[in-house]
């Protein structure tokens, strides 16, 4: 108990001593120990690190959630050391509204099966999102996080120990300055070489962690190769579905073009068929464009022909079609050169030329 005491009163005059010599300092009556040029530019450089980690911390975890939200849960999660729960993410969510609808409407039909395609794609997109944000946390964000939360706060607490030991060293050197008997200069040199070699040590000990600062750039900057690695790969998993998902929608007939793009614009457009008057239908194609089809016209003869794509009738003069059905066409004098007759039993209606294939 006694020696609990002693070194309680101890510290407390360790403290006072520290906190004079700190007030003098800046009121400008004491001298105060500079660190040398090459330790203050290892401490300015540690900031940075400090700043700048922090600062593209905060901006990639928007990047992979911008609801601040969902943020927010996702922390408090964290801080209670629970696990987060599995939800769907907007690509999922959309997804599944256009699978359901397009059963809705009709896997059979043109819209509905274009529907169900689209929204495959955004799950698959949903779930390529989901491994981009974990593989970004872990590689990325987590070795961020660790040098914030450990080898930052060494620093922190090493650099405060080198503080107080400079306000120990000063205080000597005052005390030094100010004995006068034989005695207590005695005593004061001493301790002023403890105080002077106690600062030497924490001056050596701070320098070497701020020198691993090198070794922390050098091991974010694999981390953000990690992070880019993880973008190009996300964003080309993302274009290979849609370019497949544009080949799928590409075999449904252009009855009329993209909105934002004109009707001559490439094959890599997405056309979605419908219903159209007869005078904004596309020309028919070279192959039924041939002797057949003008052979089909000059004569009022008969063909089999292969519906290629699911057609809703517009109109009751017209006659609705399903994909890989054969029907019976033949050309009508007067009418329109994008349609013909289609028989199908005792049923008969226009139908449009682009949707048919005419057989030998």
């Amino acid at each position: 108990m006694e020696f609990n005491v002693r070194r309680l009163a101890a510290d407390a005059g360790t403290f006072l001593s520290r906190a004079v010599q700190f007030t003098e300092e800046k009121f400008g009556q004491a001298e105060k120990t500079e660190l040398d040029a090459h330790l203050e530019t290892l401490l300015s450089r540690a900031e940075f690190t400090k700043h700048w980690t922090e600062k593209i911390m905060k901006q990639t975890e928007v990047l992979l959630q911008p609801n601040p939200n969902v943020r927010m849960e996702e922390f408090l999660y964290e801080m209670l050391d629970k696990k987060v729960p599995t939800r769907a993410n907007n690509h999922e969510l959309l997804g599944e509204c256009m699978i359901d609808s397009g059963h809705e409407f009709g896997p059979g039909t043109a819209y509905g099966s274009a529907l169900i395609k689209c929204g495959e794609t955004e799950k698959l997109l949903g779930s390529a999102e989901k491994e981009f944000i974990q593989s970004s946390a872990i590689n990325f964000l987590t070795p961020f996080r660790n040098f914030i939360e450990g080898d930052f706060k060494t620093i922190l607490k090493e650099r405060k120990l080198l503080q107080n030991k400079r306000l120990d060293l000063d205080a000597a050197k005052n005390r030094m300055k100010k004995a006068r008997v034989a005695d207590a200069r005695s005593a004061a040199e001493t301790e002023l070489r403890i105080a002077q070699s106690e600062f030497d040590r924490q001056a050596e000990i701070t320098r070497l962690l701020l020198e691993g600062i090198s070794s922390t750039h050098a091991h974010h900057l694999r981390c953000l190769n990690d992070f880019v690695d993880a973008q190009a790969s996300y964003y080309a998993q993302c274009y290979q579905y849609m370019v497949n998902l544009q080949k799928q929608l590409g075999s449904f007939p252009s009855t009329f073009s993209n909105n934002n793009q004109p009707a001559s614009s490439s094959s890599a457009s997405i056309l979605v068929p419908t219903a159209q008057p007869a005078a904004s239908l596309p020309a028919p194609p070279s192959s039924q464009a041939s002797p057949a089809l003008n052979e089909l016209r000059s004569t009022s003869g008969t063909r089999k022909a292969r519906v290629l794509y699911d057609y809703d009738a517009a109109s009751s003069s017209e006659l609705s079609l399903l994909a890989d059905e054969v029907i019976t066409v033949s050309s009508v004098p007067g009418m329109d050169s994008d349609w013909l007759m289609g028989q199908r039993g005792n049923q008969k209606g226009k139908v449009p030329i682009t949707y048919l294939e005419l057989l030998n």
